[in-house]
């Protein structure tokens, strides 16, 4: 386990966590921020990619929690290579917080701080109309650190970073974003759409004369993939299982290329063989 004393900041979404967030830092003398899937140290980004960049909220919340090896790998490493003596976590929830340091082999927090108990309800209120009207967000770094991370729209930035007025206060670098996923509102894929992907798939394939079911399973938050079960007619004569293992290497790659959803397994079951008409 990493030897660094952890405080977990909590409050939910869109409640003003992430404005906050150096302040709260600064007043429990914590020396770095783990903030939507990123480490941040003062002002410099020191491993992870953000949360905010993701294409849609499924891989954001993924990404925040850090469920992808390589990326809790890379903090991980951070983290053991730095000198940070107590690192403030931000997350939506103390189940959040229990995965985040789960995944990160951090210990338990020493100190939990709630939104409620340093911000008044019309300023949560207020935050949450920016983020449900504006679709901003802030990321407690400066934007010029900020941009070789991010590929979203940055907007209304609180001061110039490069002019010699900048402000020295303890809550003074942070960007306002506009992640990619939040331009458009909510995306909702039906499992008919991932259906007719398949099907697409099966027309193209060399030995599979048709696909006769398709069933798609996912978990109520979609946190460990989607399962697609296929039932499948061959022809007669082609070698099986060199067929269905690239129906199931194509379903797969290509669900997951269009829709951003993880899938976890691809079953396939052959109903019948058939013969080719000449």
């Amino acid at each position: 386990m990493i030897d660094i004393e952890v405080v977990a900041f909590v409050g939910p979404s869109g409640t003003g966590k992430s404005h906050r967030a150096i302040g709260v830092a600064f007043d429990n003398k914590c020396d770095a921020i783990i903030d939507d899937g990123i480490l941040i140290k003062g002002t410099k980004i020191l491993a992870g990619t953000s949360a905010k960049n993701e294409d849609n909220r499924i891989q954001a919340v993924k990404r925040a929690i850090f469920t992808d090896d390589e990326h809790a790998r890379s903090v991980r490493e951070a983290l053991q290579k730095s000198t940070i003596k107590r690192l403030l976590i931000i997350a939506t929830s103390d189940n959040m917080i229990k995965k985040i340091i789960g995944r990160l082999d951090l210990p338990e927090p020493t100190k939990t701080v709630y939104i409620s108990q340093i911000a008044t309800k019309q300023e949560i209120k207020k935050a949450r109309y920016s983020r449900l009207h504006d679709g901003k967000h802030i990321v407690p770094v400066p934007s010029v650190e900020l941009k070789p991370h991010f590929t979203g729209y940055f907007a209304n930035l609180p001061y110039n970073i490069f002019s010699k007025h900048r402000k020295q206060e303890k809550d003074a670098d942070r960007s306002i974003v506009r992640p990619a996923f939040s331009f458009y509102g909510k995306l909702l894929i039906a499992d008919k759409a991932i259906e007719d992907i398949i099907m697409i798939i099966g027309k193209k394939m060399l030995g599979v004369d048709k696909i006769t079911d398709i069933k798609v399973r996912r978990r109520s938050d979609n946190s460990k993939g989607i399962v697609i079960a296929i039932e499948v007619v061959l022809f007669y004569g082609v070698q099986i299982f060199e067929v269905t293992k690239q129906l199931q290497a194509k379903v797969k790659s290509k669900v997951e290329y269009m829709t951003a959803m993880q899938v976890k397994n691809v079953n396939v079951s052959i109903r019948s063989l058939s013969v080719r008409k000449s």
